[in-house]
């Protein structure tokens, strides 16, 4: 399977260039505040994609699917049939398993904050024990997560449930200027943000065979 992998699009989705792949795995924040017309373009996008299956989960700028996530998933699925979104359950496309939540350390005012701590903690411990393909918003603590003033601002509870869980590849965005991809204990982790730190549409879609 050869999966696709962006991230943090914010609208910009249209100016990317995609290689071909099975699987399309967009790790949140594709729009910027979450609104019903934003939504809909990206969804409508996202169908035109040439791809057997897409993979979905939403991000801090995505407010409405915390909101009012009856309304934001309807739309999602009524211009993009078949798309797989994922809020803390999983799906398995092909013999491969995926596992997606939203969630992260509280930022700002924005959506799907969480404390550090218990909070996320119990977050995690609902993912299943060896999922292939583990989709989340934000990035573990210490990988890929350092901010431009070099400061990293992953999720302890994240990084700590990595060695329990055990996927074959975890993606992630949230921290644009920290894209790139990296191997730790055998994970292969991948920050897909699409957009640089200046909101920038400079980073390649990032290709994983799996």
């Amino acid at each position: 399977m050869r999966l696709v992998a962006i991230s943090d699009t914010h609208g910009r989705h249209d100016e990317l260039t995609l290689p071909a792949g099975d699987v399309l795995v967009h790790a949140g924040d594709f729009s910027n505040h979450g609104q019903a017309e934003e939504i809909i373009e990206f969804a409508q996008w996202l169908y035109a994609q040439p791809f057997a299956h897409r993979v979905v989960v939403a991000g801090n700028h995505d407010l409405m699917f915390e909101s009012d996530p009856g309304l934001a998933v309807a739309l999602l699925r009524e211009h993009c049939p078949g798309v797989h979104y994922l809020q803390d359950d999983g799906v398995t496309l092909d013999g491969v398993s995926f596992w997606g939540s939203p969630w992260q350390p509280r930022f700002l005012n924005w959506a799907f904050n969480l404390e550090r701590g218990k909070p996320l903690a119990r977050i995690w411990a609902r993912v299943p024990a060896g999922v292939d393909v583990l989709v989340t918003h934000g990035p573990p603590m210490g990988l890929l997560d350092k901010t431009r003033r070099g400061e990293p601002v992953g999720c302890e509870e994240l990084r700590l449930a990595l060695a329990r869980i055990k996927p074959r590849v975890h993606i992630f965005g949230h921290i644009h200027e920290a894209a790139g991809e990296v191997t730790k204990a055998g994970v292969h982790l991948v920050n897909a943000c699409s957009l640089d730190a200046f909101y920038q549409p400079a980073n390649p879609a990032r290709v994983i065979e799996i």
